[in-house]
């Protein structure tokens, strides 16, 4: 048996595993290993997976932090789509239309990871009683704007220019829908993924925009460390923070998560971001709302 390190980037964001292999084990895996390879998305199945929820937490830091925007989307009794396909047509208008107002301003093309939830009836699985969606958008756009485009009307944008509110409440929106900043922590959005994918008894689907940028496995290296060493630091009181800020300097440590396994023995889970280069801003700097427009209080 051999520890191996297998390093995952997406941005700035990275995880690191520390885990056991056996000669076996390598032997039975089928194709080469030593390159830089893109992670397999998960299949929309698998989406309760444990793997899927690790990939979107990867996609969701490597894409979306400061000023970005997570958006829910409900729909009332007057707009309640029959089937899961016609609500997934009722959310890509609305993206598209996001996506043509920020053309229109000026404002960088739309980035976004798009989770819709519903359950099904008994009897029949192709009707659906409750549908709604989780939206994870780069921002820029004004808020009331995006709440605002949840409708099935169409949008007279000179009118809404001339008069922001009085216009803009003449819009009926097809459900409840909300725009907030991202809140962000240590470990990014991680907290936001899981919560958009919890819920075990609901039927979710997800989907993003081609433009994100996707996690990418690095090549692994094996025999970096010993058994013996992995148990020394899986034990100790700060899981080796020191030792593996040494052997990433380029990164900040985040978490390490040392999990104990009877078959296998010690793993150990890093996350860390990239430092910000000197002279240049960790990530894209943004700003929340376009400058000029009205915005909603923090």
């Amino acid at each position: 048996m051999f520890y191996r390190e297998k390093k995952i980037d997406c941005g700035n964001y990275r995880e690191v595993d520390i885990i056991p292999r056996t000669d076996n084990a390598e032997r039975a895996t089928k194709g080469k290993r030593g390159k830089r390879k893109k992670v397999t998305e998960p299949k929309q199945k698998d989406l309760n997976d444990k793997n899927s929820k690790r990939y979107l937490v990867q996609l969701g830091n490597g894409n979306f932090g400061i000023g970005d925007l997570h958006v829910s989307c409900t729909y009332d009794a007057d707009h309640l789509p029959d089937t899961v396909d016609e609500a997934a047509r009722i959310v890509d208008n609305y993206l598209r239309r996001i996506a043509y107002r920020r053309g229109k301003l000026g404002i960088e093309p739309l980035k976004y990871i798009l989770v819709t939830e519903y359950g099904c009836k008994k009897d029949d699985e192709t009707k659906i009683t409750r549908v709604h969606h989780h939206i994870i958008m780069n921002g820029g756009l004004d808020r009331d704007e995006v709440e605002m485009m949840w409708t099935d009307q169409r949008i007279n944008w000179k009118r809404y220019e001339k008069d922001r509110d009085q216009y803009g409440n003449t819009v009926k929106k097809m459900g409840w829908v909300n725009a907030d900043r991202l809140q962000i922590n240590e470990n990014g959005i991680e907290a936001l993924c899981k919560y958009v994918l919890k819920n075990p008894k609901g039927k979710k689907r997800w989907s993003s925009s081609r433009n994100l940028e996707r996690p990418v496995q690095q090549p692994p290296a094996d025999h970096k460390h010993s058994k013996k060493k992995v148990e020394e630091l899986a034990k100790s009181t700060d899981a080796g923070k020191e030792f593996f800020q040494k052997q990433f300097p380029d990164y900040d440590i985040a978490d390490i998560k040392p999990e104990y396994y009877e078959e296998t023995g010690w793993h150990i889970y890093l996350k860390m971001w990239r430092k910000p280069q000197k002279g240049k801003h960790n990530g894209k700097k943004r700003k929340s709302d376009k400058a000029g427009t009205k915005s909603k209080g923090s």
